[in-house]
């Protein structure tokens, strides 16, 4: 017999993706464990304007409960969590966490399991390692467990040298229902393009695997979307819009030729963290170009479902080779293999059997 939990998370945000790279993440995994029955209450505060760029409105597999963005509601809030018989505070609310990360520990009650759920464990954790006096490095022994949005081994040895008790990457991957191909739109239409919000960890590397290849090809057309390059010099081959609602990530990846992922500096350092927007594009069949990283082969063959470019001169090259045939070819291989091996599905099964395995008392479900 399977048990029912009732699950408290805390996160930046599972309705909004305005500033939000992880609501995609958030929305699989939520919607995968209420699939299985249990019960998930999102906390999350009205800050960053994200209650004003909406992309969903309340979803029925889960309870969505917006806070003042106030130290004092947090802790209310904690505090009406603390029934549930898991708590999860993931990194990068964006506001209070500090407060939040021990708020949940001080509040633990008997039989209840705390996590911490870290969607950037890189930074994280190169953070606590630099710095032996931040608050939250006294805190990681304390959780019954930590989950990763990515990292494999590498992340899982630095969490246990900092004494996590358990530590446990949860990766990406694809909701099939939510993520596929769709027809082609003329407004999104281009040889390559990025889907990324601009950060200080990953422009760099934008420029040098995106803006370089765009100036390699004047003659081909670049599309670039997320939020915060308005004001970023580019040459006039590549074409901002913004801010791209979920809605709308479908038709951007069936529409380009190719779909660019980078990563941000300590993920790519890291390796073993494919990006949601990797698994979002492969759902929709898009040929994904992806800058080289430790581990990928674990998730998408380099060559046959995937191609992997180690500077923007590869990219150029990529983008004046594959035609919309090969592309096709790439891309359906990708979408084969992430949903028969990397689904959210899948995902919530595997978070099931960690939580459960935690002794966490229950409602009995049947099998």
């Amino acid at each position: 017999m399977r048990r029912a939990l009732d699950i408290a998370f805390f996160g930046s945000s599972l309705v909004s993706s305005y500033w939000n790279g992880a609501a995609t993440y958030y929305r699989g995994v939520v919607r995968g464990l209420a699939a299985r029955g249990h019960r998930v209450t999102f906390y999350e505060p009205d800050a960053f304007e994200r209650q004003r760029h909406r992309d969903m409105p309340d979803p029925s597999w889960a309870k969505v409960v917006v806070y003042a963005n106030d130290p004092g509601e947090a802790l209310r809030m904690v505090d009406a969590a603390r029934a549930a018989d898991v708590v999860v505070k993931s990194s990068g609310v964006g506001v209070h966490d500090a407060l939040l990360e021990q708020a949940v520990l001080a509040s633990r009650r008997a039989g209840s399991t705390v996590v911490f759920w870290d969607v950037d464990a890189a930074a994280t954790l190169d953070r606590v390692e630099e710095d032996a006096a931040d608050p939250f490095r006294a805190l990681v022994p304390r959780y019954d467990m930590i989950f990763t949005y990515g990292g494999g081994p590498p992340v899982v040895g630095r969490y246990r040298t900092l004494g996590a008790r358990a530590c446990a990457p949860v990766y990406n991957a694809l909701d099939p229902d939510t993520h596929f191909r769709v027809a082609r739109e003329p407004r999104f239409a281009c040889a390559l393009a990025l889907l990324a919000n601009r950060l200080p960890d990953r422009e760099r590397r934008v420029d040098d695997f995106f803006f370089a290849a765009a100036r390699a090809l004047p003659d081909r057309g670049f599309l670039l979307g997320g939020s915060g390059w308005d004001d970023k010099e580019a040459p006039p081959n590549v074409r901002r819009i913004g801010h791209v609602p979920t809605a709308d990530h479908n038709a951007l990846n069936s529409s380009a030729l190719l779909v660019l992922n980078v990563a941000r500096d300590g993920m790519a350092a890291n390796g073993f963290s494919p990006a949601t927007r990797i698994f979002e594009a492969a759902g929709a069949g898009a040929c994904i170009v992806t800058d080289a990283w430790n581990g990928i082969e674990a998730f998408l063959e380099p060559g046959r479902e995937v191609l992997v470019a180690r500077d923007g001169d590869d990219v150029a090259r990529f983008v004046k080779r594959v035609d919309r045939a090969q592309a096709r070819i790439i891309g359906g291989a990708a979408r084969r293999r992430v949903v028969a091996e990397h689904t959210y599905t899948l995902r919530a099964r595997q978070v099931e059997a960690l939580l459960i395995g935690a002794d966490t008392p229950s409602r009995e479900l049947n099998a």
